[in-house]
């Protein structure tokens, strides 16, 4: 296995090659290095790479591998999303905004240095997460490694082009509102937002009024199942994730939407539309029992619900900074919009939740899977969105990624399976939609089309 090899192999066979001696975690760290110094001055994935940090713990990881020391990521690199903490780095979120550094790690990163891993560096993100792009006044655009011309997505954009290029084997990202799924899906890899509080979010506890939850970007199902069982703060299935994605799934009851929200304007791309239809064929081939139905999205869900909770979020994440005067200015435009929502108007909100829950849910009671599209067209090209007001933004963006925010507002979690490049060679996904704190289908469902389907030998362009 040659160095590109191993830079592609996920975390879940690094940590099987430390183990088994195949590498060592210093060389498999320098691998990244020399890879990032290469490659990332045409991706700007990361916004700082923590180079001597990073060796010093790979050190410390390889001696207790030496030892005999064995923990499920011990010696592998992780890339973190630049809106959570490390401690006595800064965390910008994707501004010049931001105030002096957190003396602690938060608590997904101390779970992931419990369970061996080596922290490689901070990964870009658009300013304040509010963005399916990651293009930012402060730091730049980072770009989409099957196309340069592109974004990879957002907010985790950096996160998902670091995976993608090889420049980290997995990263952790964020999603309020389809920000792990969509550059999960523009760059080609398995993405899951786990249900809510699976994985902590502390010291940044109920981010963006709710709708925020941490999870993994990953080359393959196995890694993302690796990852949570590492991380999750709730109890898990019988024997782990990792056992639950390689059971079978057994006979599953699917069915497939491509209905777009109530109130949302946009259509599904002819790629996206056949990609839905292949899956249709492949689950039927498996031996599941599929069907067309849409879940009952409620008219007023996303102008009603969802969008107050992300703006109010906003508003509270802008005024925690210091420095709220070098923000964007369509950064300013929603947390303005944040403002005007009263605290006891937000609580109205929120005590909407069951309801929606309620409606939305009410589809599980006939199946056990949802599919629908990733996203419903493919990542804008860098600069597409720039000199707009943050309202326009967000009507013209939403277009793109409809299907997403609706389970962050439920909690349940939610996949992206990688399913080909779409017409302009970019890749594309559909989502898994599970009950509330099944991972477990959703990973044995992921790992069986992985299995049919693979997808984790493909190379962007730019790796």
């Amino acid at each position: 296995m040659d160095s590109t090899d191993i830079a592609f192999a996920g975390a879940a066979e690094q940590a099987r090659m430390l183990v088994n001696g195949t590498i060592t975690a210093p060389a498999l760290l320098e691998l990244y290095l020399e890879r990032i110094a290469r490659v990332d001055r045409e991706l700007r994935s990361y916004r700082v790479v923590f180079t001597e940090n990073a060796r010093r713990e790979a050190a410390a990881a390889q001696e207790l591998l030496d030892a005999g020391e064995r923990k499920p990521l011990l010696g592998v690199p992780i890339a973190i999303k630049d809106d959570v903490d490390v401690a006595d780095e800064f965390t910008c979120y994707g501004s010049s905004a931001y105030g002096l550094p957190p003396t602690a790690d938060a608590e997904v990163v101390r779970r992931l240095r419990e369970a061996g891993a080596v922290i490689l560096g901070k990964t870009a993100v658009p300013e304040m997460m509010l963005w399916p792009f990651t293009e930012t006044v402060a730091f730049g655009a980072t770009h989409n490694p099957w196309d340069l011309a592109r974004a990879p997505g957002g907010s985790s954009g950096g996160s998902g082009a670091a995976v993608a290029a090889g420049l980290a084997p997995m990263a952790l990202g964020s999603d309020g509102a389809g920000s792990i799924r969509i550059p999960s899906t523009w760059c080609g890899l398995f993405g899951l937002k786990p249900q809510r509080d699976r994985v902590p979010i502390s010291p940044h506890d109920d981010a963006w009024c709710g709708l925020s939850v941490n999870g993994p970007m990953a080359r393959t199902v196995e890694d993302a199942a690796l990852f949570l069982d590492a991380t999750t703060a709730l109890p898990g299935p019988s024997g782990g994730f990792v056992a639950a994605a390689n059971r079978e799934p057994g006979r599953l009851r699917i069915a497939l939407s491509t209905m777009i929200p109530p109130t949302v304007i946009g259509r599904v791309g002819s790629a996206q539309q056949k990609a839905m239809d292949e899956a249709e064929t492949l689950l039927r081939d498996l031996g599941h029992h599929v069907i067309w139905r849409d879940p009952d999205y409620p008219a007023w869900a996303v102008y009603g619900h969802l969008l107050p909770r992300m703006w109010r979020g906003v508003y509270q994440d802008v005024a925690a900074l210091p420095h709220r005067e070098r923000l964007e200015p369509r950064t300013k435009g929603i947390a303005r919009l944040g403002r005007l929502i009263s605290d006891a108007q937000i609580a109205r909100v929120r005590a909407t939740e069951p309801a929606l829950n309620a409606r939305v849910q009410s589809i599980f009671d006939d199946v056990d899977v949802v599919i629908t599209p990733g996203t419903a067209l493919g990542p804008s090209k860098i600069g597409q969105y720039q000199h707009r007001g943050g309202v326009s933004t967000l009507a013209m963006v939403a277009s793109r990624v409809p299907f997403l925010g609706m389970f962050n507002a439920t909690g349940q979690p939610a996949a992206v399976v990688p399913w080909g490049l779409d017409n302009d060679g970019v890749p594309l996904s559909i989502q898994l939609v599970g009950r509330p704190s099944d991972e477990a289908t959703l990973l044995s469902l992921g790992h069986q089309i992985e299995i049919a389907r693979p997808w984790a030998h493909r190379r962007p362009p730019v790796s």
